[in-house]
């Protein structure tokens, strides 16, 4: 059972499903190009705690997942796709994190494409989880580059 507290205790790691809700968190965040100074500002709250969630060191309350779903114009359950497994295993989502990460610092400027945002607007538009699968399973493919 998920504690109610807010905060993971510092002898706790944080919950795996805070990792994944605050990584979702920060791609869309990124994704649209708003900095977390901005993200903060727009629900009230300081960078710092957004910082904070991102992480999964804070736990994301209803109402302010569904203030950030809001702002970022997701539904709420946005921060839970693909997540199937009810303990999913930290290391995988910090490792792709990670590949996020290191993608985004090769090409900073990746996610502000126009080409970018087309694709994936056009890949979320596609009504079926099944499809969207399978248009992925394409793209990823066809990638030369080995994916980690």
């Amino acid at each position: 059972m998920i504690s109610p507290k807010a905060t993971v205790n510092r002898n706790q790691k944080p919950h795996p499903i805070d990792i994944y809700a605050g990584a979702r968190l920060r791609m869309q965040r990124q994704l649209i190009g708003m900095s977390q100074q901005q993200m903060a500002k727009s629900i009230g709250l300081t960078f710092q705690q957004i910082q904070k969630y991102e992480g999964g060191t804070n736990r994301l309350s209803a109402s302010c997942l569904y203030q950030i779903a809001q702002v970022l114009k997701v539904p709420v359950s946005y921060f839970f796709d693909e997540l199937t497994d009810p303990n999913p295993k930290p290391q995988k989502i910090i490792a792709e994190q990670a590949s996020y990460d290191l993608a985004q610092k090769n090409d900073d400027q990746i996610l502000r494409r126009r080409e970018t945002l087309e694709l994936v607007r056009s890949y979320y538009r596609i009504d079926s989880r099944k499809q969207r699968h399978k248009v992925y399973a394409l793209i990823r493919s066809m990638n030369d580059k080995p994916i980690s």
